[in-house]
């Protein structure tokens, strides 16, 4: 039996993964715990495993931080805003935090870190416990070879792509040229406790030389050549809190069960803390469609008056709802995104920020969605879009395909074997580690 702490920062949808590892970890007969922000404790607490706050508590689920979250998704300004206002200033406290966590329990064998935890290479380096990081979406390898929907400049994309690869090296050079700064907080940090200065924090060291795992389907990306060489692609670890009995409202089974399948429309678990008109364009739109529609609304209140043949909740599980669905509009996130992909159901992308637009575009090449610039949501361009998406088969098909290829990944098995690896291979990969320092 080994001791595993996982890690992260962010929302559920940085959470939910590591759940899905964990769960499956502690069935193989590890011991396993968690280090996360203090919103999570119940979630956690709830399903037996230990519990260590992580600062700062950025998550939606905390009240206090909704006018932040609202703040950060800012496509232009709220990376740097994030990291800069946020995550930086609070560097040392989650450093702290996680040094204890890891000593925690007798000691950790191996540390697993989200893609927040900026102290996770600080706290490896310091105590010499293996460590694993992981990231969710495609986005945060930022390829050249495989360039990135930046939120920004969403509108480059294409263009980009069309230049060629030194051309896209160029432009993500001149973006980590831009932001060379923003790391200089890790650096000082680094030099405090005695460590390597450390290459760019943001873009290079967040990565375990040990190993890296993307947790997302092969469907979205495979390993490109400036990847991270130790990056091994698991699939989708799907965790959304699913048992074996339904959980759907009776309400909703007995309107499921009443009539066509429905368009569900929602913001995960980020997005919907700042809405806007979503909800009620969505409800519109539906009306132009003549479709009947089920709005995940979280804690907002639904727009008044609900049109006949729409319905709204607070928070339904994806993986039972969106199976229910024709089709899916949603904010992009790589939770949100991967539930819908594993339904078979083609979808609308309304991106904020982040990897948002990126997940958005790929949906796109993939040919199973359709995307909508935020600031052009509109119930006429909502209605328009899925007009297309709910007529022209294709999109329907190539969504029912994907959906079954992505049924028989194993992606939490898959990262589970992998990290067994990494704790069987003894010594090998801190030397490794040691050794890239």
């Amino acid at each position: 039996m080994s001791r595993v702490l996982l890690t992260t920062l962010g929302s559920l949808g940085d959470l939910h993964p590591l759940i899905a590892i964990g769960l499956e970890l502690r069935q193989r007969g590890h011991a396993v715990w968690f280090c996360a922000s203090g919103s999570h404790r119940a979630t956690i607490e709830s399903l037996g495993f230990d519990f260590y706050p992580l600062r700062p508590d950025l998550t939606p689920e905390n009240p206090a931080m909704a006018q932040v979250v609202k703040e950060i998704f800012d496509p232009r300004t709220g990376v740097g805003r994030l990291l800069r206002g946020y995550l930086f200033p609070e560097l040392r406290a989650t450093y702290d935090d996680l040094m204890r966590a890891v000593a925690a329990n007798g000691g950790a064998d191996l540390l697993v870190s989200g893609e927040l935890v900026y102290a996770a290479p600080l706290v490896a380096e310091k105590t010499g416990v293996r460590w694993a990081s992981v990231t969710t979406s495609p986005f945060a390898f930022f390829s050249a070879y495989d360039p990135p929907v930046l939120p920004p400049f969403p509108e480059l994309a294409l263009f980009l792509r069309s230049l060629g690869l030194t051309v896209n090296r160029l432009a993500i050079g001149l973006v980590k040229l831009m932001t060379r700064t923003w790391s200089e907080p890790v650096r000082r940090l680094r030099a405090e406790l005695g460590l390597r200065r450390g290459r760019d924090a943001v873009y290079e060291d967040r990565y375990s030389p040990q190993l890296v795992l993307a947790l997302f389907s092969p469907e979205l990306a495979e390993p490109q050549p400036d990847w991270p060489p130790n990056t091994i692609v698991t699939g989708f670890p799907f965790y959304d809190g699913s048992t074996q009995a339904s959980s759907l409202p009776p309400d909703l089974v007995s309107f499921l069960g009443s009539g066509d399948p429905p368009i569900v429309f929602t913001l995960g678990s980020s997005a919907v803390v700042d809405p806007g008109d979503f909800y009620r364009e969505s409800a519109e739109a539906a009306w132009l469609l003549k479709r009947r529609a089920v709005l995940l609304l979280g804690k907002n209140p639904p727009p008044a008056p609900l049109p006949e043949g729409v319905v709204a909740f607070g928070y339904v599980r994806f993986s039972e709802i969106f199976a229910r669905a024709a089709a899916v509009v949603h904010q992009g996130g790589i939770g949100t995104t991967g539930q819908a992909l594993r339904a078979g159901r083609p979808m609308v992308v309304m991106p904020y920020s982040y990897d948002q637009p990126d997940n958005g575009a790929r949906m796109v090449r993939l040919g199973v969605g359709r995307t909508i610039p935020r600031r052009r949501y509109s119930a006429k361009r909502a209605a328009r879009e899925l007009e297309e998406l709910l007529t022209e088969p294709n999109y329907g098909l190539a969504a029912a395909k994907i959906g079954q290829r992505i049924q028989q990944e194993q992606g939490t098995a898959a990262a589970c074997d992998a990290l067994e690896r990494l704790l069987s291979s003894g010594g090998e990969g801190q030397r490794r580690a040691q050794s890239a320092s």
